[in-house]
């Protein structure tokens, strides 16, 4: 199969412009980024997929084997992009898509011309001087829990990922890409997620780079955003005036302003 039917790709905008890729984070689709999409599609080419096993991806080129690994979502983003031929990306990654877009970067340089990484999370669990914001038994009980009753858990979790409680809509919605989901391939890319220590491939980064942070986020605290800064040369660190870990659904003006600021700095060809 192509990878634009493996992937579910799609593309919105000018193919004369420059190319700005947008990748989805665990238990979510391409559905995602409908609300910053329309805007960054006025002045950029933007690219959409699905993660393979989430969204309208082809499920049977999922394997557990293949995909336990985040290195392999990295894989396919280089495949995208060699596919489609594009040239100069904008990469961005939400959640742990962030952490999948550092590692694409780093395996094939040559494609990417920046990246944006969205409320990321090198490692979720404390570690030393480290501060994740979760304890391994933490991350342990939130596994056990997502594998003995998915759809429970999603109906909990979700809204407080979202973490925008005056906003029950929004919560909803996450709640509901939660449940389409597979629980059996939900359950591996959620130990691929939340037990992941991607720290040192933050060192190896050369991109230019963008890291969006919200002011409260029930995920990723602000002590990661300010770490991966750190980590990474010369990257910028902006910190969105909203809540919760989904600011392309509670920000999405903002966050694609950001984007487009950030996309903008330097003139870019295809």
């Amino acid at each position: 199969m192509s990878v634009r039917e493996k992937n579910n790709v799609v593309v919105a905008g000018s193919a004369d412009r420059p190319t700005v890729l947008l990748a989805h984070g665990f238990g979510c689709d391409q559905n995602m980024w409908r609300l910053v999409t329309p805007i960054l599609a006025r002045r950029f080419r933007v690219v959409l997929f699905d993660h393979v096993g989430s969204g309208r991806s082809d499920v049977s080129a999922w394997s557990a084997e293949r995909y336990g690994d985040l290195h392999a979502y990295a894989e396919d983003i280089v495949d995208i992009c060699a596919e489609l031929k594009l040239r100069d990306v904008v990469l961005v990654g939400h959640s742990v898509a962030a952490t999948i877009a550092v590692l694409a970067a780093n395996r094939a340089p040559e494609w990417f011309a920046k990246l944006v990484l969205v409320t990321p999370s090198p490692r979720y669990i404390d570690e030393g001087d480290y501060r994740g914001g979760f304890s391994h038994a933490d991350i342990e009980e939130l596994l056990d829990a997502l594998e003995a009753n998915y759809l429970g858990w999603s109906a909990s979790m979700a809204p407080v990922i979202m973490g925008n409680p005056d906003r029950p809509e929004l919560g909803a919605e996450l709640t509901e890409s939660f449940c389409r989901m597979d629980p059996d391939i939900a359950q591996v890319f959620a130990r691929a997620t939340f037990l992941s220590d991607n720290r040192a491939d933050l060192r190896q980064v050369s991109a230019p780079t963008l890291i969006l942070e919200t002011a409260q986020d029930p995920i990723a605290p602000r002590e990661v955003g300010r770490f991966v800064r750190d980590q990474i040369a010369g990257s910028e660190l902006v910190t969105l005036d909203a809540t919760g870990h989904c600011p392309q659904l509670s920000a999405p003006e903002l966050t694609a302003s950001a984007i487009e600021a950030f996309a903008d700095q330097s003139s870019m060809s295809r």
